[in-house]
């Protein structure tokens, strides 16, 4: 018998007080009320039932920043009592239309909305409390991430990448109330020991491995690619994709795209990481039965009964159709019935939890490790947090046995070490969705800014309350710009933008702030310095202890 581990990444960067519609509020809360809230329900029902439903579940320190502030309940109230006036509108605008068949799905979203609404009072209105009190109930595991999820292997500083990760497990700490034992490495980028040269960096001989620094900052397991470990190919991601798309939306017509049938090592396995101190545990994506839900294309996503996801109904932006058929144009689109996709979504969990059951009895190994981001379940497919819950009823009595990581990393049966090749879970299996020609002056600009700002931080954290508030914002600022959100939007050419915009509004946040600490600044520098950060906290307001952070980081 094999353990099943499910992993859930849910991650968005930083954009509350950054505008609401399209990239500020209403990004986080859409995410909120397709995938956040239906998850917590899902799970709630699950454990009144009795069910054993351990999921592993990744909230990254910037997005539990987010869901914890005050500012978005407030955000999050106000996109609802759109959505239900929508809901209210709606039928008096499609009374004798040719679309008056759509008139019972309104019913169905107004329906739905206050349901989530009655959810999120339910928790207090706090998604970080009701997710931290299902894990101290032993319903699943919390694991946290660098700190604003940037991308580590290249990060110009070591300094800079232990910042990530202190803060980023300070940050769950303090939100969660307790220690991550996982880390969900930012794009699933991995970098072994030896020398770093991407192309416009400063060349270094010899830097340490990105699992070193994991161990440095007390985590013990993560998660990695198949491909990294030689146990399958990449799966092919990011291609064409919408804002904030997930990773599965990808044709695997594409040549770049399609999966390397050749394991050359088990993906059934954990595997001990090298180095000294504490153990360190990488766990590999199982690409045979991730294809299965990753694919919109192969795999359940793409069924005709389900909700159709760009098609929208405006003003007011409900979905009201179904998928309807392989390539069937937008004009085309059926209505959406959602008592046959519900029935359908458990018919592919039963399917998938059989799968299961046959690879765990068909496979030599310890796991099967399926790590998926979040918002798949829900946002991009709606069904899937339905499907999910059906997956957790259907899976006992069968070969693979629900668990979360931490107990089996715990229980032991690792393989030897293994020595990690470069890569992520990106397009190629590569780095270059966020170090390309498209990207690259990105990077000449990050890199200059974490120079400025370590050769800063010493002297600013000796120094007095003036000159550790400038650096506490700076650090922010900094944290905020190494999102590796924005290369990734950048590369998929859908809001370019507004991401490059982003990430130069935090890179001269930073450098003006830096400034006023300059040996050769002035006293009247350094008091508009002491302004501005006072302007900029309440707009980024995160990391309240991000100098304690700087502090270690420093070593």
């Amino acid at each position: 018998m094999m353990k099943f581990v499910l992993a859930l990444h849910s991650h968005l960067p930083w954009v509350l007080h950054h505008g609401r519609w399209p990239h500020g509020s209403d990004w986080l809360c859409e995410a909120a009320v397709d995938t956040y809230l239906p998850l917590l329900d899902a799970l709630q029902e699950l454990e009144r039932e009795g069910v054993d439903a351990p999921v592993t579940l990744g909230i990254t320190p910037v997005l539990a920043s987010q869901l914890a502030h005050p500012s978005f309940a407030v955000e999050l109230e106000a996109f609802l009592a759109q959505r239900l006036a929508t809901c209210a509108e709606a039928p008096a605008s499609l009374v004798g239309t040719h679309d008056d068949e759509l008139i019972p799905i309104a019913a169905y979203w107004e329906r739905r909305y206050r349901r989530l609404l009655d959810v999120f009072h339910e928790a207090g209105s706090d998604l970080v409390a009701a997710f931290g009190n299902l894990e101290r109930r032993g319903r699943l595991e919390l694991i946290s991430s660098a700190a604003t999820h940037g991308f580590l292997p290249l990060l110009g500083r070591d300094e800079s990448i232990r910042l990530q990760l202190f803060a980023g497990r300070a940050a769950h700490r303090r939100l969660f109330g307790r220690d991550p034992v996982g880390c969900w490495l930012p794009e699933c980028a991995f970098r072994p020991e030896g020398p770093w040269a991407p192309h416009g960096a400063k060349r270094a001989a010899f830097r340490r491995s990105t699992g070193d620094f994991l161990r440095e900052a007390g985590f013990r397991y993560f998660f990695v690619d198949a491909h990294l470990v030689e146990a399958g190919g990449y799966l092919g991601q990011y291609h064409d994709v919408p804002l904030g798309a997930e990773r599965f939306d990808t044709d695997p017509a594409a040549k770049d795209s399609e999966p390397t049938p050749v394991a050359k090592r088990s993906p059934y396995f954990p595997y001990r990481m090298p180095g000294k101190g504490r153990s360190l545990t990488a766990l590999v994506r199982d690409p045979h039965t991730s294809l299965q839900i990753w694919s919109r294309f192969q795999g359940y996503p793409g069924d005709f009964s389900y909700l159709e996801f760009h098609k929208i109904r405006w003003p007011g932006g409900l979905k009201l159709w179904k998928v309807s058929g392989a390539g069937a144009d937008l004009g085309d689109k059926q209505p959406y019935d959602p008592d046959v996709a519900r029935q359908r979504a458990g018919d592919h969990a039963r399917h998938f939890a059989d799968i299961l059951s046959r690879t765990a009895a068909a496979k030599d190994g310890v796991v099967i490790v399926a790590p998926f981001d979040t918002e798949l379940f829900g946002h991009w497919w709606f069904e899937g947090v339905d499907f999910l819950a059906d997956l957790y009823r259907a899976l006992p009595g069968g070969a693979a046995q629900p668990s979360s990581a931490g107990p089996l990393v715990a229980a032991g049966g690792s393989r030897p070490i293994v020595r990690l090749a470069e890569g992520s879970w990106g397009n190629h299996g590569d780095f270059s969705m966020w170090l390309s020609p498209e990207t690259q002056w990105t990077w000449d600009r990050m890199w200059p800014l974490e120079d400025a700002f370590w050769a800063a931080a010493p002297a600013a954290l000796a120094g007095g309350e003036d000159r550790r508030t400038v650096l506490a914002q700076a650090a922010r600022s900094m944290l905020l710009a190494q999102a590796s959100d924005w290369q990734f939007i950048i590369s998929t050419g859908a809001a370019g933008d507004y991401a490059g915009q982003r990430f130069l509004l935090h890179c001269e946040d930073a450098e003006k702030l830096l400034a006023a600490l300059a040996p050769d600044a002035t006293p009247e520098q350094l008091a508009a310095a002491v302004a501005e950060a006072a302007l900029l906290r309440p707009r980024d307001d995160l990391f309240p202890d991000v100098l304690d952070a700087v502090a270690k980081a420093l070593g």
